[in-house]
């Protein structure tokens, strides 16, 4: 019995080692992607920011003529 019970241990010991080391390896991926993640979320900000910028000066040269019109209805 005693011989069994070392016999268990001794192979707990590496199957312990093993599955702590196939946690790391999900912990690093898991971080990887949370980390590929944050980049792409900061790429999809700053296209926000400019395709508003965008929209703003497109606006803004649309409405450019128009006001140059009511300028002249105005006279």
């Amino acid at each position: 019995m005693t011989g069994l019970v070392a016999v268990v241990l001794g192979l707990s010991i590496p199957i312990t080692a093993i599955i702590t080391m196939h946690f790391q390896r999900l912990t690093q991926m898991k971080k990887s992607i949370v980390q590929d993640e944050l980049e792409l979320e900061k790429l999809r900000h700053e296209n926000f920011l400019l395709e508003t910028e965008k929209l703003k000066v497109e606006l803004a040269h649309r409405q450019l003529p128009l006001l140059e019109q009511k300028d002249k209805i105005s006279y």
